[in-house]
């Protein structure tokens, strides 16, 4: 499986392609370096996300999960850049519940492309988050969106 890896403003991050698809983004610095077309696009893209000159992706994603988490993650990928949604309302949607929402969320192998991170608990408070430093990481993702969201309407 090809992966390349990239450094962030929150540290190296890699992504990994199957079936012309990415299938993962991992925290950390994988052991083996394949550049491949989709994986160089994917690096510019996300490199252009970071930096604010982007507000989604166009990125062929084929995440392996259940029926019940590919529809978790199509809501979350729904969620408009510099917007948030609740884990209740989510459920609400999809007919579940806030807690299969976040277990979804806790579980998605595509993070910041699938943008679990714009996911809040019921209170407002950030919730869980399984990506980098957790909760930081996830507070950091939202501040660069409200930042780049704002930017865009100046």
């Amino acid at each position: 499986m090809p992966q390349l890896s990239l450094h962030t403003p929150l540290g190296e991050i890699t992504l990994s392609e199957e079936d012309d698809a990415l299938v993962a983004l991992d925290w950390g610095r994988g052991r083996d370096q394949a550049v491949t077309p989709l994986l160089a696009e994917a690096r510019e893209q996300l490199h252009d996300w970071f930096d604010g000159r982007r507000a989604g992706f166009r990125l062929p994603l084929n995440p392996h999960g259940s029926a019940f988490q590919q529809r978790v993650w199509a809501a979350m990928s729904a969620i408009p850049r510099g917007q948030t949604r609740t884990y209740g309302e989510i459920a609400r949607e999809l007919g579940s519940s806030p807690r299969a929402v976040g277990m979804a969320c806790g579980a998605n192998p595509l993070p910041i492309l699938i943008p679990c991170h714009r996911v809040l608990a019921s209170d407002g408070g950030l919730g869980g988050y399984s990506g980098g430093d957790g909760p930081a990481t996830k507070r950091h993702l939202l501040r660069l969106e409200a930042a780049a969201f704002r930017d865009s309407f100046l």
